[in-house]
């Protein structure tokens, strides 16, 4: 029984808040125009039947009926035009919202491209401590970002040997057992939990 009458309801006059522009017009718009021309031409003929000496009684209901459909279209006309500035207000709320996530996108990105540098700036530091050379800072940053020697051989055009070699002298001296020390090395600081994260 529910649905027939969900079908009722669906082909009614006062149409879906969700329907496109297009469609609240045909449910809204369209009728009011019906009713305003029905008003019209009920006021023509009391203009005509008040000339032809028609009683009072019968002028009174049909000025009535047009007095409903001015009524009825005006309220048509007005929901139509409360729904058009409901959407309006929706737009603009969404694009003020859209607005708001670009803006904090952006400092995010460049937040996290601040602490990127920082955190590049820091490797830098460490392997000046370390004392590496050029060749061995350049092995330390590719076992850092996960390749393996092999890769690293094929990227800086050596062989994986000697690759090997490099990285033992980074863990050599940084006093580390291997790349999972190394790692842990830079990575212990960005892991470590924020002053303010206990104050909760």
């Amino acid at each position: 029984m529910t649905q027939p009458r969900e079908k009722v309801q669906s082909t009614g006059v006062s149409g879906d808040a969700h329907d496109p522009p297009d469609r609240r017009w045909v449910h809204l718009g369209a009728p009011a125009a019906f009713f305003v021309s029905i008003s019209a031409l009920l006021t023509l003929d009391i203009a005509t039947d008040v000339g032809r000496g028609q009683s009072l009684s019968h002028l009174v209901v049909e000025a009535a009926a047009a007095g409903l459909g001015v009524l009825g279209a005006a309220m048509l006309w007005r929901r139509w035009w409360a729904e058009r500035r409901s959407a309006a207000a929706s737009l603009e709320g969404a694009l003020a919202d859209a607005g708001r996530w670009r803006v904090e996108a952006d400092r995010w990105r460049r937040e996290a491209r601040e602490a990127l540098d920082s955190l590049s700036r820091s490797i830098d530091h460490q392997f000046d401590r370390w004392e590496l050379s050029p060749a061995e800072r350049e092995v330390a940053l590719l076992l850092l970002k996960g390749f393996s020697l092999k890769e690293i051989a094929a990227l800086r055009a050596t062989a994986e040997r000697t690759a090997r070699q490099q990285s033992l002298a980074v863990y050599r001296k940084a006093d580390l057992a291997g790349r999972a020390e190394l790692s842990a090395f830079f990575l212990e600081d960005l892991l470590a939990p924020h002053p303010d994260a206990g104050r909760d």
